[in-house]
This record gives structure tokens, C-alpha cells and sequence, in this order.
């Protein structure tokens, strides 16, 4: 029997057993579905979390109180406010001759507030900051305009709004928030009522950053922030904008020049403050992800083997009930790589349309949680590779080979005489 003939009469076996063949193609089924949508949600995870430090700039440098655990966050004691970060620390790295590549520095303070305006109060995180937190953190204005040098240094009573802020205290109202005034308050001023800040601005929607809502926030003067918010005189970061990638390095080594100096440190292991590289960030967060994805394709891929051992019991059950069909096509002629090539094409079909319909389902629903992730608010790729496709159909028509083999050998290796004497 050619080829073409022997294709015929395994898809005639397959239909002729269909409830059976129905079960074997699920189980494969499950397994490629699992694998590319395992791959998919991996990716789409990892655009996410890349996708929200980019969104900072991969050349951004950030300064944070406090000594660094070994290639960890600032080390921090439980209940104990480290204060080692200041105002004239931010002025002096500012315009410093000795750092050539810096575009723009902002000092930031953060914290959470209630603020109000007519009959509407919602609760907000708010950031303390000076005029040059759009130019470091790359945000455009929707409306406004952003305070000044003049209006941050002097701590005046002004606010820029985030655009969710924005919507919620003003957008049932159709008022422009530009000019309105609103009050401020965090939990120890409830009885003094707030304090009054004129809205002179609203930022352009940002999205999500580190799983943090940057839209649901707004931005007052530093002294605001420091002094009659937070009561303090400290700085909680630093953020430094370098005009490439390129001068990080050098620039990272210009600051702990200056930061040691100024900080009266003698020794590295007194270092008291935290210089952290975004683009270092990326590269972490890369090699996490693709292990993190590695891992989780590996234990979708079990299902596969799981998959494979149920088509070499039903192979092996198909040989067993097939007994004396075996033996009249030998006893006609049928050699025995015939008989063995019909059971593993056998196998092989069960698994190749397995693949393909498990392949299809696997981006029908990697496609339908992209967009449920959209819809809730995240930055989420719908990311289904080539490679992640070929590898599914690879791996399945490679199972139904490997866990067909043995049932084909046994088929193949019958006594014709004993086979057709089988009950």
C-alpha cells in the first residue's frame, strides 16, 4: 500500500473510533492550549513590567535615602526614618560642573491626602516636587501649565491635578478645573479644614507605572509637601535625567564623588544614600521574566507528557482490539514497517490535529485576557511568536512519535498465524 493509501485508511481507523479519538486529541489539546498561552501571558507580563520602567526612560538615575542591601532596595529599619537626603543635596548636584551629562534633576517628597472641592472629597496620593519633574519623568500637560522655579521655591499655593483627579472631582460638572480652588488636607489637619491650592494645571493620562495609578495623583510645590504636609526637611528621592545611556556609568561615579564629600563619608560601607540605574532595572527584569516564562512553559509542557501516556495506553488498547486485523494484512503481504508506519501515522495525526486546535484555542484566549487586561487599565501585549507555535506543533507531533513508537513496534512484530487465531 502506497502512502497515500495508508493516510486514507488511518483517518477511516480514527472516525471509524471517535469518541476514542476525540479523547486522546483533548488530552493534547490541553497541553499545546497551555503552552501558548503560558508563553503568551508571559510576554504580555513582561511588556507590562518593562513597559512601565521605559515609560521613566532607561537613562534615569534615582537617588533614594539610605544604604543599598547587595543588588537590593534601600536598607530600611523597621520604624527608624532615614533622613540622610536633602534639599541642598538636590541644589548642589543641580548645574555642577562636575556633572557634564546631567539634563535635569527634580526632588521629590510623596504621601497620601484628602482634597476637596465644593461638596466632593476624594482621597489621593499627592508628590512634592519642583518645576523640573515634567522634564525628568517625561509628562506633558493636558491643560495648564506646570509650576514655575518661582512658584516651587516659594512654596506657593498652587496644585496641578493628574487627569483621573481631575475627571472625578470636575467631570460630571463640565467646570474647568483650571482656576478653581481646592483644599488640601492629610489625616492630622481634619479640624483645620485643608489648605486652600489653586489648580493651575492638569497632566496628560500616564497610565500605570509599578502597578501604581500615575493619573490618580497630584503635584504641589516641595515646601508644601515637606513642611505643611509631612512636617519634615528631608528628601524621600532624587531623580536624575543623563542625556544618554552611554555616560550612566561615568555620571553614577561623579555622584558618589560628590554625595561622599558632602556626606563626610570616609569608607563605602558608610555610604548612607542609594544610587539605582533604570537601565539596570531592565536587564534585571529581563532575565527574571525570561527564567520566571522558561519555568512556566516547562510545567505547561508536563500536560504534554500526560497527553502522550494516554495515547500510548489507547495505541497500545487499538493494537490489542486490532489483533486479527493485524494478522490478515500480513498474512496478504503487509510487511511489517508497513504496519508499524500505519500506527504511528496513527499517533502522529492524533497529535499534529491535536497541536493545531490547541493552538488556535491557546490565541483565541491569549487574545480574549489581552484585551480583558487592556480594558482594565494595563499596558498588556497580545505576543503569540512564531517560535512559540512551531514549538507547539513540534513538540505534539514529537509525543505522538515517541509514545506511538511502541505500540507501532508491537504491532508490527505480531505472528501473523497467532494474531489471527486471537480472540
Amino acid at each position: 500500500m502506497d502512502f497515500l493509501g495508508t493516510i486514507k485508511l488511518v483517518f477511516r481507523t480514527l472516525l471509524a473510533r471517535k469518541g476514542r479519538s476525540f479523547l486522546t486529541i483533548l488530552g493534547i489539546v490541553i497541553g499545546v492550549a497551555g503552552v501558548i498561552i503560558i508563553i503568551a501571558l508571559g510576554a504580555g507580563a513582561q511588556s507590562l513590567i518593562l513597559g512601565q520602567i521605559t515609560k521613566l526612560g532607561s537613562n534615569l538615575l534615582v537617588i533614594q535615602p539610605g544604604k543599598s542591601n547587595e543588588k537590593g532596595p534601600p536598607a530600611q529599619v523597621f520604624g527608624i526614618v532615614i533622613t540622610t537626603l536633602t534639599n541642598d543635596d538636590a541644589s548642589v548636584l543641580r548645574n555642577n560642573p562636575q556633572l557634564p551629562h546631567i539634563k535635569s534633576i527634580n526632588a521629590m517628597t510623596s504621601g497620601s491626602v484628602s482634597i476637596s472641592w465644593k461638596n466632593k472629597s476624594i482621597d489621593t496620593n499627592f508628590i512634592g516636587t519642583d518645576s523640573y519633574y515634567p522634564s525628568v519623568i517625561n509628562s506633558n500637560m493636558q491643560s495648564g501649565t506646570f509650576f514655575t522655579e518661582q512658584e516651587s521655591s516659594g512654596g506657593a499655593n498652587v496644585v496641578v491635578l493628574g487627569s483621573y483627579v481631575a475627571e472625578q472631582l470636575f467631570g460630571q460638572s463640565e467646570t474647568n478645573p483650571i482656576g478653581q480652588v481646592i483644599k488640601v488636607r492629610n489625616s492630622s489637619q481634619e479640624k483645620a479644614g485643608g489648605i486652600p491650592l489653586r489648580i493651575i494645571g492638569v497632566i496628560e493620562p500616564r497610565g500605570s507605572t509599578f502597578f501604581q495609578d500615575q493619573d490618580d495623583q497630584i503635584f504641589l510645590p516641595l515646601p508644601i509637601g515637606q513642611q505643611q504636609l509631612l512636617g519634615i526637611h528631608y528628601l524621600q528621592m532624587i531623580h536624575i535625567k543623563v542625556d544618554s545611556s552611554e555616560n550612566i556609568d561615568q555620571t553614577i561615579t561623579s555622584l558618589n564623588t560628590i554625595l561622599k564629600q558632602r556626606h563626610h563619608i570616609q569608607r563605602d560601607i558608610d555610604v548612607d544614600y542609594t544610587i539605582r540605574n533604570v537601565s539596570d532595572a531592565i536587564d534585571i527584569l529581563n532575565t527574571i521574566t525570561n527564567a520566571l516564562r522558561l519555568f512556566l512553559t516547562a510545567m505547561a509542557s508536563i500536560s504534554l507528557v500526560v497527553g502522550g501516556i494516554g495515547i500510548l495506553n489507547i495505541m497500545l488498547a487499538t493494537v490489542a482490539e486490532r489483533t486479527r486485523e493485524i494478522g490478515l494484512r500480513k498474512a496478504v503481504g503487509a510487511s511489517n514497517m508497513a504496519i508499524m508506519k500505519q500506527f504511528l501515522l496513527e499517533a502522529g495525526t492524533l497529535t499534529f490535529l491535536g497541536g493545531i486546535i490547541g493552538i488556535i484555542i491557546g490565541i483565541i484566549i491569549s487574545y480574549l485576557i489581552s484585551l480583558l487586561m487592556k480594558y482594565l487599565g494595563y499596558d498588556w501585549a497580545f505576543v503569540v511568536s512564531i517560535s512559540s507555535v512551531l514549538l507547539a506543533i513540534g513538540v505534539s507531533i514529537l509525543t505522538g512519535v515517541i509514545f506511538g513508537l511502541y505500540p507501532a513496534l508491537k504491532a508490527s512484530r505480531l505472528n501473523p498465524i497467532d494474531a489471527l487465531r486471537y480472540e
